[in-house]
């Protein structure tokens, strides 16, 4: 059921309805978005489902459309409450991005008014977005926070093109030295290989001191997404060397998640994984495959990508700071506690990720 809240629009004088609206049980939501030129894998019913089953996270979706019509525009967020965090909305959490779904004359002033009441009327310590396309946003008075690049991979060129565009000895070579070695490949989302891939994930976390996902989010965004979501395993004799996870949405598959073996690294099981995925993707008439966001710092990882053909652009994310919020805490970021993540005993990092992680949204 849609919920409204009206208020004034001063800049033109007369009075608008934003209505709030469940995008899991409101059919209206699946249709903007799979109308929509912006909407990604991050907007569909499914994300949002496995966020909710994981997280426990609320999500709304702000619309001027009533109840009665379909929806002309939406913008959908999570609220966020953390002990350890404080209390927000996000949109959306663990995405990499999330476009505010409008129409060409829909002024994102009038969902910014909501926000500010939002947060005045409920404390809330802040409202973050994270457009690819930010003018509308910077244009609304949200002020800017953090800036990452944005890697996307162009699929018009042809096969053999798109191979030669990979950097010879980080990708090429090592292709070549992943198929002389005889690695196979599986791509799927069963159970096993999602125990495989969690293994995994949680090898490459502990080597970049990183708390790893809770294993029910995997399980989760399989249950939720069925076919939107692949598994792809390279083994060496059966033993797993490494393992990526993407997401399927129209014509912009996405990379989400990558894993490794560090022991078996020079098998070349990550290069041959990606480039099977580039290949599938092409065959299955993708455009362009999204390969993520890099922190700007993040100059190794920004270098892997640049290796892959992949064109980067500046993502920025934008926020409205309500003054008397509490501040923010983001203390897995610290030195001190990433090495403590580094020391655990495997057995006890899954826990960490199971109580910690949901609090980093």
């Amino acid at each position: 059921m849609a919920l409204r809240h009206r208020f004034s629009n001063r800049a033109n004088g007369h009075i608008v309805n934003i209505y709030t609206v469940d995008p899991l049980f409101d059919s209206r939501w699946d249709e903007l978005v799979a109308r929509h030129p912006r909407a990604s894998v991050f907007h569909q019913r499914a994300w949002l489902q496995a966020l909710v089953r994981t997280y426990g996270f609320k999500t709304t979706v702000l619309t001027t459309s009533p109840p009665e019509q379909p929806l002309d525009n939406g913008v959908v967020v999570c609220r966020i409450s953390s002990w350890m965090t404080g209390t927000r909305l996000v949109s959306l959490p663990f995405a990499d991005h999330c476009e505010p779904l409008l129409n060409g004359s829909t002024d994102f002033g009038l969902f910014t008014e909501w926000f500010y009441r939002e947060c005045e009327r409920n404390d809330l310590q802040y409202v973050e977005l994270r457009p690819i396309l930010a003018a509308q946003v910077a244009q609304s008075g949200l002020k800017s926070r953090s800036s990452y690049w944005i890697h996307q991979l162009d699929l018009e060129p042809s096969l053999q093109q798109l191979f030669r565009g990979l950097h010879k000895n980080c990708f090429q070579r090592k292709i070549r030295r992943a198929e002389r070695e005889g690695l196979t490949y599986e791509v799927g989302r069963s159970q096993q290989l999602v125990d495989e891939f969690y293994r995994l994930l949680l090898m490459t976390r502990k080597r970049h001191h990183m708390i790893p996902q809770p294993r029910l989010w995997f399980r989760n965004l399989v249950e939720c997404m069925g076919g939107k979501v692949d598994i792809r395993l390279a083994r060496k004799n059966g033993a797993p060397v490494a393992a990526i996870l993407t997401l399927g949405h129209s014509s912009c598959p996405v990379f989400k998640y990558g894993c490794s073996n560090a022991k078996l690294h020079n098998l070349g099981g990550m290069p041959f994984l990606l480039w099977r995925f580039i290949e599938e993707c092409k065959a299955s008439g993708a455009e362009k495959i999204d390969f993520g966001r890099s922190d700007l710092d993040q100059e190794t990882l920004i270098v892997f990508k640049d290796r892959l053909g992949t064109r980067k652009e500046l993502l920025t994310y934008y926020r409205y700071t309500h003054a008397t919020g509490r501040r923010e805490l983001a203390p897995w970021k610290s030195r001190l506690l990433r090495k403590l993540f580094c020391s655990l005993p495997d057995m006890l990092m899954p826990v960490a990720g199971r109580i910690l992680y949901k609090h980093a949204g």
